[in-house]
């Protein structure tokens, strides 16, 4: 009986450790925490505006970013009808269900950084 106990807990454990495996996979690297808050913040923005508000991300770093970001069907890109053509970019409702754990994120950073320096 507790072996079987301990089997379910080991898949449960392992399914969990999956789960957060591909999202690490997904939102890792330097600027998609930054690019998905922006947008979390900005709503909908140009490519130039995502630049200028991130600070540090160079153009194609950011091009790259925003590629694998949209392929996953976080955030979404729009071509504008105007001349010069201008791109937007907007997180899906999908991606919006990220604000609850890049909130908490921000709040365990900021109590982090005031364990740390206190």
């Amino acid at each position: 009986m507790k072996k079987e106990a301990f089997v379910n807990n080991t898949t449960v454990c392992k399914m969990k450790i999956r789960a957060i495996t591909d999202t690490m996979d997904l939102l890792s690297g330097k600027w998609k925490f930054h690019i998905i808050g922006t947008l979390l913040e900005g709503q909908s923005l140009g490519f130039m505006e995502l630049q200028r508000e991130i600070d540090g991300v160079g153009a194609k770093m950011l091009s790259k970013e925003l590629k694998d970001l949209e392929m996953n069907k976080l955030i979404s890109r729009t071509v504008m009808d105007t001349k010069p053509i201008t791109v937007k970019y907007a997180l899906t409702d999908y991606g919006k269900t990220l604000r609850p754990i890049i909130d908490e994120i921000a709040h365990w950073g900021v109590a982090y950084r005031n364990t740390i320096t206190n």
